[in-house]
């Protein structure tokens, strides 16, 4: 008699599908979620640099933002600037110039904020299509991929934000936002070179394993 399988039925131990076992989360992701939060906390206590008639600093945060998403990925990444964002708001002192709690979103950084999770979930999308696809040029596409994330996310929020917590003109606030730009592609591009030497070091990072 010929038996069937029911495809119901779960298949034990090696046959689980790969895109099951890339669904879970083990202990090392979410310590290395908290690990990237904290990045970003630290880099954004080196002293800030004013900028502009309002006084938005050029920081360091978006440079931890970007390693999120290149070195864990779209979910993981965002996550970890998720984190960090929240923990911010909830009161800890961790944004630029020592501040936090939810004031924050009152001042014209307000957009900029907001955009982290959506900046390292970008960013990770596009690191990881890279990682799949190619190893040529894997420093350029991986910067492209940052510098991606900071002009769909970053700058568009952040000009939002700015527009309409300080009651400005979308160009006005455009302008304001001018000046951070050579800045974020020389972050984007520290942020893909150490990505790049991290996955040749970790090759594990680059194909998305972080399972414990």
């Amino acid at each position: 008699m010929t038996h069937h399988t029911d495809p119901t039925t779960p298949v034990s131990g090696s046959a689980v599908s790969a895109p099951q076992r890339e669904s879970r989360w083990g202990a090392r992701d979410v310590a290395l979620i908290a690990v990237f939060a904290a990045v970003i906390a630290v880099l954004a206590l080196i002293p800030a640099i004013p900028v502009g008639p309002l006084g938005v600093p050029i920081t360091l945060q978006t440079l931890g933002v970007a390693l999120c998403g290149l070195i864990l990925g779209g979910l993981r990444g965002s996550t970890a600037a998720l984190l960090y964002v929240v923990v911010g708001l909830a009161g800890v002192p961790i944004f630029a110039k020592f501040s936090g709690g939810l004031a924050v979103l009152a001042g014209p950084t307000a957009g900029y904020l907001i955009a982290f999770p959506l900046n390292a979930l970008i960013t990770g999308a596009l690191a990881t299509l890279v990682l799949r696809r190619t190893r040529r040029f894997r420093l350029l596409w991986l910067f492209v991929a940052a510098f991606a994330g900071s002009v769909i996310a970053t700058h568009p929020l952040g000009i939002l934000g700015m527009s309409l917590v300080m009651d400005l003109p979308l160009a006005q606030a455009a302008l304001y936002d001018l000046p951070y730009w050579p800045g974020d592609l020389l972050k984007c591009f520290l942020a893909a070179a150490i990505a790049a030497t991290a996955f040749k070091a970790f090759p594990r990072l680059a194909r998305r394993d972080f399972h414990a």
